[in-house]
Formats: C-alpha cells, structure tokens, sequence
C-alpha cells in the first residue's frame, strides 16, 4: 500500500526495522534536547505528515526498549491518526520513571503502524443475545 507523506523533518522517512516488523519507528524532530522529568510528559514533533487512505488509521506506540529499560511511554496508547487528519503527527510522551530522560533530536520515541478498521452502523435494540461470560468484567475469571 503506498501512503503519501511530507517529511519536514532533518532524517530519512520512517523504515520497517526488519522485512516483518508491523511498525515503524517514529524520531524526534526537535533542534534541541528535552529533558523529562519523573512524571512530566511533552508533545514531541517528528515532522512528518501523512495521507492514509478512507479505511485505515495510523496507531502511535510506545517503543518496547524506551518503556522497559526507562520508563518511557506514550501517554494516550495507541494514539490514533484519522484517515483525514492532514497536521503533523506528534507523539505524547510521559516519563513513568524516577529519573529524568533527555530527548536527543532524532531519537527514536515512538513507533507507528497503519491498520485497517472498520466503520460501524449501529443498530439499537432493546436486549443483547446471552453468553456464557455475559456482563462479567474486570478480574471476572480471578487472578
């Protein structure tokens, strides 16, 4: 699938790691570091802006390293990007450690993967059929 993107940004479009990775990862287009303290959070710009087609959306992540190793994350997991959304994609990040993280410019912060979904129409009625789990939720089948 060919997605049209602008870079405005100082490094090469975002590239899949390995030939079956579902995301690409998404670097910081800042002139300046940034510093995180414990439990603040920033938009952070990439400089990047896409044209996904009618049917998909583009899903922001946390990298896997940043949230393991540092505590770093994306605050609003996963942050979508609407097939009509045309502004630049930036990424809200949230320090969950206790020390402070610095954000180098072309740091890789996040990543994204495309997907398709799906538009539902709703259809009211006034019951829904019976399961066997029915209304059970949160820790319903123990710990």
């Amino acid at each position: 699938m060919k997605v049209k993107i602008i870079n405005q940004s100082a490094w090469p479009c975002p590239q899949y790691a390995t030939p079956q990775s579902a995301g690409v990862d998404l670097k910081a287009n800042i002139s300046e570091s940034i510093t995180l303290e414990s439990l603040e959070r920033a938009i952070v710009p990439t400089g990047l802006f896409i044209a996904l087609p009618r049917g998909y959306e583009a899903q922001v992540r946390p990298r896997s390293g940043l949230a393991a190793k540092k505590g770093i994350t994306v605050l609003n997991t996963p942050g979508t990007i609407d097939a009509d959304y045309r502004g630049e994609i930036c990424v809200i990040l949230v320090n969950l450690s206790r020390e402070a993280f610095t954000i180098n410019p072309g740091e890789r912060i996040a990543q994204m993967v495309i997907a398709r979904h799906e538009t539902v129409e709703w259809e009211e009625v006034d019951s829904l059929d019976e399961t066997e789990r029915g209304a059970g939720g949160f820790g319903h089948t123990g710990m």
